[in-house]
């Protein structure tokens, strides 16, 4: 009878240890079918779900989310096979990687400051730049570029015209001359920046999701899935959110966001 109750205690003790495992996995959430609901019902929901029932993996999208996102949004599948096997080359090469983050720790007080005043995550915000840095295209910033219309999109978020539109910031009839203006606008770093945390507020209200406070993926996984979702609407491929989300956890990343510099101490003090 006592091996009995050993063997019921192994158990007990084995089925708890597996729990407190899977409730420590990054991005984790309790199991069963995810939804994102993008009708009109929405906005009538309490910020406890927002549209979400509960998500085990926050980058996974259901055909209904995608046909929605997609008829609202245009966005489209995943690249290509061999675009993602370039893209990963890319990723994996160091000197890129560090002069990126120094260029994104030159805009960090100004990430900082603008995602806290329109209640924006500033690593999504850190960590979309990180990406478009690295694989934005030789020369398409240089201004004779810029405005050969060779190139869609501009600046270290890869932002188009569009985007100033849907801000109220460029007309949709608007003329040469306010076009060229508007593309000046897309090459300037800051406004390029604050034209990406204003992206990502405006989608966040179009979606209901919270807009008195940031999302965290790190502490709910229904944020985790809010923050996929911006960052596919940003990019339009289906395997940017899993990259963006990752590059969010990044230590080095965060340490340049949320670390704080200080001046060398001289030796002869």
């Amino acid at each position: 009878m006592r091996l009995g109750r050993r063997h019921l205690q192994s158990r007990a003790f084995g089925v708890a240890a597996m729990a407190l495992g899977l409730a420590l996995l990054p991005l984790a959430g309790e199991p069963g079918s995810f939804q994102l609901a993008l009708d009109s019902s929405l906005g009538q929901q309490k910020e406890a779900t927002y549209g979400f029932s509960e998500v085990p993996d926050p980058v996974q999208f259901t055909p209904a989310e995608l046909g929605e996102l997609e008829r609202r949004y245009g966005v489209h599948g995943s690249q290509t096979r061999l675009a993602q096997l370039f893209t990963s080359g890319i990723d994996q090469l160091q000197p890129l990687r560090t002069i990126t983050l120094g260029r994104i720790s030159e805009l960090q007080p100004l990430i900082r400051a603008e995602s806290e005043r329109q209640k924006v995550n500033p690593l999504l915000v850190a960590a979309v730049l990180f990406d478009e840095m690295r694989h934005a295209k030789p020369g398409e910033d240089l201004p004779i570029a810029a405005h050969s219309g060779l190139f869609s999109t501009h600046g270290p978020a890869q932002l188009g015209l569009g985007e100033l539109v849907h801000q109220g910031l460029l007309k949709p009839n608007a003329t040469e001359q306010e076009i060229s203006k508007a593309r000046d606008q897309l090459l300037d770093r800051d406004k390029n920046v604050k034209l990406l945390i204003g992206k990502f507020a405006r989608l966040s209200g179009e979606l209901n999701f919270p807009r008195h406070r940031m999302l965290q993926a790190s502490s709910s996984p229904r944020d985790a899935k809010a923050l996929a979702t911006l960052a596919y609407l940003h990019n339009g491929k289906l395997d940017y959110p899993r990259r963006i989300l990752r590059a969010m956890q990044d230590p080095e990343l965060h340490a340049v966001i949320y670390g704080v510099k200080q001046s060398p101490v001289s030796p002869l003090i």
